[in-house]
């Protein structure tokens, strides 16, 4: 069996990121012990997990001969400002497509936090009427820009695909190892999941150190039925390039939809209350659209008793803090 060809990387986080003890928040909320994975101090233009992501898909990019990376997102999007970022320190232009799933929200989030540093690090920006189908668009424009003689890279949604997720399957790896040196077993690791990268990243990087951590992906939009099978595509694609033998049990895939709320980027009373409890007894800022809602599931796990006293439970900080400044 021929050996896999190597997978190209960059480095552009600040990595390993931090691992902390929320001492207070567990004694608010009276459960486990809860910890964060600091995936917020990444680094990349404020950070947050698309650094991870980008580690491989930039490196791809590059391997690629690609003179320009073409994405797409909401008008908040994290992952549209930290590739917008990552180009300009690799020098490549960047193009972002924005959804303006809003158009009757203020000037705030139309114009402010992650849509601000969109145009800060240099990002070429069209927006889009609400309801376009943004495969299609970013598909058309890659057309056009390769009919022009450039050589654009499309990276998908989130930064979701099997080179993506690989990001995430070596910080399943680096937070086991800070949980063993700490001296802690990992009941669960609990994370915001919306285009399924990061939870299949964490899947495959459980699967293949033989980790049995269950990993409960909090939706931050899609339904349970939308979401997991692509999860499970994209976990088992990263274990086939890696080249090892392991499989991800679909039981593993495991993604609670019940605090999205109306929609995806809209607020909740229980994201609400998650970003003043973290803020009020931690001095730790989450974000209205992802960390914000996956907080919101776990403290309501926690209310629930899905823990005991005795657990660690860790929470994958995604990151996002501009956003904040545009939900005012």
């Amino acid at each position: 069996m021929s050996r896999p060809a190597p997978i190209p990387h960059v480095g552009l986080a600040h990595l390993p990121t931090p691992l902390e003890p929320l001492p207070n928040l567990s004694k608010a909320l009276g459960g486990p012990r809860i910890w964060v994975k600091r995936d917020d101090a990444t680094g990349l233009a404020m950070g947050g997990n698309k650094a991870r992501k980008l580690e491989y898909l930039m490196a791809d990019a590059r391997e690629q001969g690609a003179d320009i990376v073409v994405t797409t997102g909401a008008m908040q999007s994290n992952h549209c400002r930290q590739t917008a970022a990552a180009a300009a320190r690799m020098g490549i232009a960047c193009e972002l497509l924005i959804e303006d799933r809003f158009a009757d929200w203020p000037d705030a989030y139309r114009k402010g936090g992650n849509r601000y540093l969109d145009d800060v690090v240099g990002a070429s920006v069209t927006e889009f009427e609400s309801g376009t189908d943004m495969v299609a668009a970013l598909d058309r424009r890659a057309d056009e820009l390769r009919a022009a003689g450039r050589a654009p890279y499309v990276i998908p949604l989130g930064g979701s695909s099997v080179v993506g997720a690989m990001g995430y399957r070596t910080a399943a790896v680096e937070t086991l190892r800070q949980a063993d040196e700490m001296g802690f077993e990992i009941s669960e690791i609990v994370h915001a999941t919306a285009s399924g990268g990061t939870q299949a990243g964490l899947l495959a990087g459980l699967a293949i150190r033989r980790s049995d951590v269950p990993v409960l992906g909090i939706s931050a939009g899609g339904s349970s039925d939308y979401l997991t099978p692509i999860v499970q595509k994209l976990a088992d694609g990263v274990i086939q390039r890696v080249g090892i033998d392991r499989t991800i049990d679909p039981i593993s895939v495991v993604i609670n939809d019940s605090y999205v709320g109306d929609a995806y980027g809209i607020p909740t009373d229980g994201m609400r209350e998650a970003i003043d409890l973290c803020g009020r007894t931690e001095g730790l800022l989450l974000d209205p659209v992802y960390s914000g809602k996956a907080m919101a599931g776990l403290i309501d796990h926690v209310r629930r008793g899905r823990y005991d006293d005795a657990n660690h439970v860790v929470f994958i900080h995604t990151g996002g803090t501009p956003a904040l400044f545009a939900y005012v």
